[in-house]
């Protein structure tokens, strides 16, 4: 315990000097410094940034209306299909949780093909990822002689919501978030929740308009015809299209069945046009780059609508066959609008509408009063400790400072390499492990005031409270650092902030109470040679 090689020696400054120079661009600006030194500082919660906290669910009777919605498309083929004799004529109508399919073509007998047709559907009805291997999404059943129910079962429910809640996460990530760097916290609530922190965001309503957008994007092609448009302001639609508002277009006449859907769009991002106006860049996927090349060719000197949630953003003239796939939204855009409406388009649409059940703002001033506090409390709490360990325990009260000191700049190193997240309970995590800190070298140094009592030297003292207090730390760190995991795993947002500080805490204590503290204590044995310690 009380050999320090070189290559020990080595070792414990490097994680020391790494440590430091980690965790110093969090309580130091290191704008000026050389390249080599790390730049980055620990990231603050919303709590002590300030920001926007957002609790917000997916409604299961919505997920299901919506996954019955996509299976009635596949209904509708499985009923036409041409390699039978003749296509199940047939009605079908989503509401709420069932599908009610009607057949409308009885036989020569006078009845309806039921049997046939659910056979049909059934070869549709595949299992669901995740669900169990051969079975059914969806119930199909006759519910009278020309009516078949098509219902989701309870277990298909929880895989659905479950399904839609992973998909809603990555979207609201995406659309908040495009770029990866602003450091958001987005954590699952229950079954159907998501809670969302978004430190330094100063305006919740834009979060909010971001989210309600349910992101359906189409392309459509556009009827010019004037009889056609006027029958269809007056109340008469023409059969297969449907009349849409756009914010610069006016009311138009746009084909019901798209040419290009959300799922052709590889992604989309903002831009600006030839007068350096705001506008909206986005590039089809090969599959859409295809359609779209064809649907140009065989359209020419029409318009198509491009339909974002049911609001025409842009109706520009087919002038030629556009090859590529690049396409740009035009229009009196906002810089701030074209990024959003880039970051709704590429993120792809929602499963489900999202509702908001909490709102809360945290400001920037309130953030930094809570930092202000915590380093305030932290700093008060080392002084005292610090000064009651130099008065009971003298030199070794000052080396368990010194490694008290370290820990805390240990901790900072590990949350910036973890890239986690400090909140006003991870502070108070973190003032904890400076008490579990001390408790470690108040056992060692217990056990070498006993040793020598017994009339040990003082070689031979610390090396037995080193050894003898050892297994007792060990119990003690483990059994937090399972606690500190069950909180994490448990709990969810601030809980797990102060889990992991508690955590990080607990595992580099060890390293500064025992190690270092230990190194010195040698060193300094080594230099003056004393015969008895004073404590």
């Amino acid at each position: 315990m009380l050999q320090f090689p070189p290559w020990k020696i080595f070792l414990v400054l490097a994680v020391i000097v790494w440590g430091t120079l980690l965790a110093l661009p969090s309580v130091v600006n290191m704008s000026g410094a050389p390249s080599w030194i790390p730049q980055k500082a620990v990231n603050l919660g919303l709590d002590l940034r300030g920001g926007v906290y957002l609790e917000m669910e997916i409604r299961p009777e919505e997920v299901i209306e919506g996954r019955l919605a996509v299976f009635s498309r596949d209904v509708r083929s499985a009923l036409a299909r041409t390699d039978a004799l003749d296509p199940v004529a047939h009605l079908a109508e989503v509401k709420g949780r069932v599908m009610t399919v009607r057949l409308t073509k009885p036989d020569a007998a006078g009845n309806f093909p039921v049997a046939d047709a659910i056979a049909r559907i059934n070869k549709a009805n595949g299992p669901l990822e995740g669900g169990l291997a051969g079975g059914k999404t969806f119930e199909v059943a006759q519910t009278g002689p020309d009516t078949i129910s098509i219902t989701v079962p309870e277990n298909s429910e929880s895989l659905m919501v479950a399904d839609a809640l992973a998909k809603t996460e990555t979207i609201v990530a995406r659309r908040v978030d495009p770029d990866g760097v602003a450091e958001i916290s987005l954590t699952p609530s229950g079954s159907n929740r998501l809670i969302l922190e978004a430190p330094g965001e100063p305006n919740p309503q834009r979060l909010k308009d971001l989210l309600n957008r349910d992101g359906r994007m189409t392309f459509n092609i556009v009827d010019d015809s004037p009889s056609s448009l006027a029958a269809a302001q007056a109340g008469v639609v023409k059969p297969g299209y449907t009349l849409l508002n756009g914010p610069t277009t006016g009311p138009l006449l746009v084909r019901s069945i798209p040419e290009i859907v959300g799922s052709d769009i590889a992604n989309a991002s903002q831009g600006n046009d030839e007068a350096n106006r705001p506008q909206i860049n986005f590039r089809l996927n090969s599959n859409g780059a295809r359609k779209f090349f064809e649907t140009t060719s065989q359209n020419t000197n029409k318009r198509f609508a491009i339909v974002l949630d049911d609001v025409v953003m842009s109706a520009p003239n087919i002038n030629e066959p556009i090859a590529g796939g690049n396409v740009r939204i035009t229009g009196d855009f906002t810089i701030e609008e074209a990024q959003d409406l880039a970051a709704i388009i590429s993120a792809g649409e929602m499963p489900a509408k999202v509702q908001f059940l909490d709102q809360r703002v945290v400001s920037s001033t309130l953030g930094e009063d809570s930092i202000q506090a915590g380093y305030t409390a932290a700093l008060v709490g080392l002084l005292f400790v610090g000064a009651l360990m130099v008065l009971a325990y003298g030199i070794q009260g000052l080396f368990a400072v010194i490694s008290l000191a370290l820990n805390i700049v240990l901790v900072f190193a590990c949350l910036v390499l973890m890239n986690a997240t400090l909140t006003l309970p991870g502070i108070g995590g973190i003032v904890l492990t400076m008490g579990m800190s001390v408790d470690a070298n108040v056992l060692v140094f217990e056990r070498i005031r006993e040793e020598q009592r017994a009339g040990r030297s003082a070689w031979t003292a610390v090396q037995a409270g080193y050894e003898r207090a050892f297994a007792t730390i060990m119990d003690a760190n483990i059994t937090l650092l399972f606690a500190a995991a069950v909180l994490y795993v448990m709990g969810s947002g601030p809980v797990k902030g102060f889990a992991v500080t508690l955590a990080l805490g607990n595992i580099t204590s060890v390293f500064t109470s025992v190690i270092v503290t230990c190194m010195l204590t040698v060193f300094w044995m080594k230099l003056t040679k004393p015969k008895r310690f004073a404590i």
